[in-house]
Parts: structure tokens; C-alpha cells; sequence
């Protein structure tokens, strides 16, 4: 593959606008796949019968879904520092970060295949696909003490979330346009049929636009801090042993132990809530029609994700001005207000209100915890070991949140039931940064 020969200095524009960029080709998953296109269509799919026979049991569609989601990040949350370690010891994060790009945007295209006769592949393919996108991001987050400064981090972080964002809303709008008027594209069949069909299509372009755009990104990232090129079996637990002696350092960093137990509470909330939006949506919600829900989810996704663009700068603007920390509790707050005006929530409208502060806050909070995160980190140029404990206590929480919430689902018959979990966490996620240091974000 093509690389830059002249590597880009730390801190240099070019450089943190290369490492932002890979924002640009991931987001589109998880906007199309993740939250717009693809729970519509797996809705639809089920309309007729929302239960899929697994194992002898009957699981709701939905409960299935999150259980299978579950299952990815377990994978994911075994396999990073597993991963990380090697790539710190023989220096080449890249061709790690690469693997997993590949392994996600062709699952992307194998979704083209899911339908009812073939359900059980496409709901493995949709496994890789999850795997691929969070376990590629493990390496590209740990990138962000290599490319920028700490006073540097926050725009950055900033920035790839804004690029994620519009680039993602760009797929996103022609994909609706194929979804909505699919004989302009030349999809041939009847209108139910011709719109499947388009949503297909959206998935394959999913995959094509992360496989290509990812490729700047390679080209102008660093590869590695060491030149080892041999991997032996007595480093092949290398990434466990270095989470234990993070855990280890962590003893005597009470900021970032404290910081990190408050981020794991609260972004198990924020993650699941962020995966099953769509499908509540869907469900929960009274829309007129077919043609009705569909406009409505999409404009909804798309309110989400134009709003968010601010999200993340607000965020940053707050975080240089009063700390990342008070700027992570007040997001939290708004996120209980959220979730429990979601309960009552009936009508498009309402659920248009709520898209909107959403995406003001989702951008906002996922900005806010990666930029805090790498300044508690200390001096050291394994970056990725701490990316990884940092990523394995996500996916744990996206774990436990997204079993929680299809056990709910299952018993119940109600995503809504499962909201009250969530503002328990906000609550006790919030209450825990407080007893952070504030000022050693800052300094």
C-alpha cells in the first residue's frame, strides 16, 4: 500500500487533518448501517412476524439485535488488547487499523445479502461489520497523542467528528434519494420492492466509501514508535499484560482512575442508547404510514447528525473555557432529561424534538471524553495500550448495556421500559466526575 516516505511532524495541519479524516470514511457506518438505513430495512423484514427462531427459542427482532451487537463488542473487547499489544511491540498500529477496515467495509457489502431465507449470514456478516469499525477505531483513537499536542487535542477531536458527521450525512442524503425515488437509479419492481432494494444498495455503498476514503489516512499516518518485526509467542499476550500494568498505574492516578470508572458508567448509556435509537424509533413511535416512517427516521438521523456538527464544537469551545469535566457533567444532566421525556414520548414531532437535543449532546459527549481521556494520560509513547483499557471499558459497557436492554426488551415487549436504566447511569456517571480533578484535564 502507499505511504507517505516523509513523515508528517507531530502537531503539523496536515497530519491531525489526515488522522480526522478516517472520521470521514467510518462515520458512514454508523449513520447508515448503525441508525438510519438498515433498521428500517430490518424492520421491514419482519413486518409481518417480529420473531426469529434461535436455538429453539423465539427472540424478538429486536432483542436479537442486541444480543448479536452484544456478542461483536465481546469479541472486540477480547481481541483489542490483544491486538494493541502486538501493535505496540512491533510498531506498526497501521496494518492493524488496516486489517480491520477491510474486514468492516466488506462485510458492509455482504449485507447485501440479508434477507429472511438467508438471516442467520446476515446477521453474521452484520457481526463482522460491527467488529471491524469498533475494533479499526481502538488503533485510530491511540493516534491522537501521536499526531496532535494536548493543546492541540481538543480541536481535534472536534474535527474528526465534525468531518465524521458531514460525511456521513452526504452518503446518507443519496441513500434517501435511492431509498425514495429508487427508478431514477434504474431499480426496477414494485415501489416495497424497488425501496428493499435501494436499501441494499446503500449498504454496498457503505463499504465502498470507507474502503476508499480510509486510504488517506494510511497514506499520511505514522506506522509505529519501534522497528520490531518479529512476533514471538512470548508477546502474544503482550496487550493484557501492558491493561494490568495500566491498571496498575492507574493506582497511583486518581484522576484518570476516577475519570475512567465515571466514563464507563456513563458511556454505557450513551453508547446503547446510541445504537437502539432508530429501532425505538421504529417501534415506539405513531407514524401515518410505511413511506411516512421511513422519511421520518431518515430526517430524524439526519437532524441528529447536522445538529451534532455543533455538538462537538460547542464542546470544545466549552472544554477550553471551563474544563473538560464540568463540561462532561452538565452534558450528562441534559442526557437525563433526555431520557425521560423519551419515555413519554408518542408522536413524530416529539421524537423530532428529542432527535435534536440528542444530536447536540452526542457529538458533544463523545468529544468531551476522548479529548479528556488523553490528558490524564502521562508521558509514555505506547499510547495504545492506554487507547485499549480506555476502548475495552467501552465495550464492556456497550456489553452490559445492550444485554440489558434486550432482556428488557424480551420480557416486556417494550424498548421503552429500558430508558429507565439509562437515566440511572447518566445520573450516577454524572454524580462520579465530580469527584474528579478538575484541573488535571487542564494541565
Amino acid at each position: 500500500m502507499l505511504e507517505t516516505k516523509k513523515p508528517l511532524p507531530k502537531g503539523s495541519k496536515k497530519l491531525i487533518n489526515a488522522w480526522a479524516f478516517y472520521d470521514w470514511a467510518n462515520s458512514v457506518y454508523s449513520l447508515v448501517i448503525s441508525s438510519a438505513i438498515f433498521p428500517i430495512y430490518f424492520a421491514a423484514l419482519f413486518a409481518e412476524n417480529n420473531k426469529i427462531l434461535f436455538l429453539g427459542y423465539e427472540v424478538k427482532n429486536t432483542a436479537m439485535i442486541s444480543f448479536v451487537t452484544a456478542a461483536a463488542f465481546i469479541v472486540v473487547a477480547f481481541i483489542s488488547p490483544l491486538l494493541s499489544g502486538i501493535a505496540d511491540f512491533i510498531g506498526d498500529k497501521k496494518r492493524f487499523m488496516r486489517t480491520f477496515v477491510y474486514m468492516g467495509s466488506l462485510s458492509c457489502v455482504g449485507l447485501y445479502w440479508f434477507e429472511l431465507n438467508t438471516i442467520y449470514l446476515g446477521l453474521f456478516f452484520y457481526f463482522l461489520a460491527l467488529i471491524g469499525l469498533w475494533a479499526s477505531l481502538v488503533f485510530y483513537n491511540s493516534y491522537l497523542p501521536d499526531v496532535a499536542y494536548p493543546e492541540q487535542q481538543d480541536r481535534a477531536s472536534a474535527k474528526g467528528f465534525s468531518m465524521g458527521y458531514i460525511g456521513s450525512v452526504l452518503l446518507l442524503l443519496f441513500n434517501l434519494s435511492m431509498v425514495m425515488q429508487p427508478k431514477l437509479y434504474g431499480i426496477s419492481g414494485t415501489e416495497g420492492e424497488a425501496a428493499m432494494k435501494a436499501m441494499k444498495y446503500s449498504f454496498v455503498s457503505v463499504g465502498i466509501w470507507w474502503f476508499v476514503f480510509s486510504h488517506y489516512s494510511f497514506y499520511f499516518l505514522p506506522k509505529g514508535n519501534k522497528n520490531n518485526e518479529k512476533i514471538t509467542r512470548s508477546i502474544f499476550w503482550n496487550g493484557f499484560r501492558e491493561l494490568r500494568t495500566v491498571y496498575r498505574q492507574m493506582a497511583g492516578n486518581f484522576p484518570l482512575k476516577r475519570y475512567l470508572t465515571a466514563f464507563f458508567i456513563y458511556s454505557l448509556a450513551l453508547q446503547t442508547v446510541m445504537l437502539v435509537a432508530a429501532y425505538f424509533g421504529e417501534e415506539e413511535i405513531a407514524w401515518g404510514s410505511d413511506s411516512e416512517k421511513t422519511i421520518g427516521l431518515i430526517v430524524s438521523i439526519l437532524l441528529i447528525q447536522i445538529v451534532a456538527i455543533f455538538g462537538a464544537i460547542l464542546a470544545a469551545r466549552s472544554s477550553i473555557r471551563f474544563g473538560n469535566i464540568p463540561t462532561l457533567i452538565a452534558i450528562n444532566l441534559i442526557w437525563v432529561g433526555i431520557c425521560i421525556y423519551a419515555y413519554y414520548i408518542h408522536t413524530p414531532m416529539q421524537f423530532y424534538y428529542v432527535a435534536g437535543i440528542v444530536g447536540l449532546v452526542m457529538g458533544a459527549l463523545q468529544t468531551a471524553s476522548r479529548a479528556a481521556y488523553s490528558k490524564f494520560l502521562p508521558e509514555t509513547e505506547d499510547t495504545t495500550s492506554y487507547f485499549s483499557f480506555y476502548d475495552v471499558a467501552e465495550k464492556i459497557g456497550i456489553v452490559i448495556g445492550m444485554f440489558l436492554f434486550g432482556a428488557v426488551d424480551q420480557i416486556t415487549g417494550s424498548m421503552r421500559n429500558s430508558l429507565v436504566f439509562f437515566v440511572i447511569f447518566f445520573i450516577i456517571g454524572g454524580l462520579m466526575l465530580f469527584r474528579v480533578n478538575k484541573k488535571a484535564a487542564i494541565q
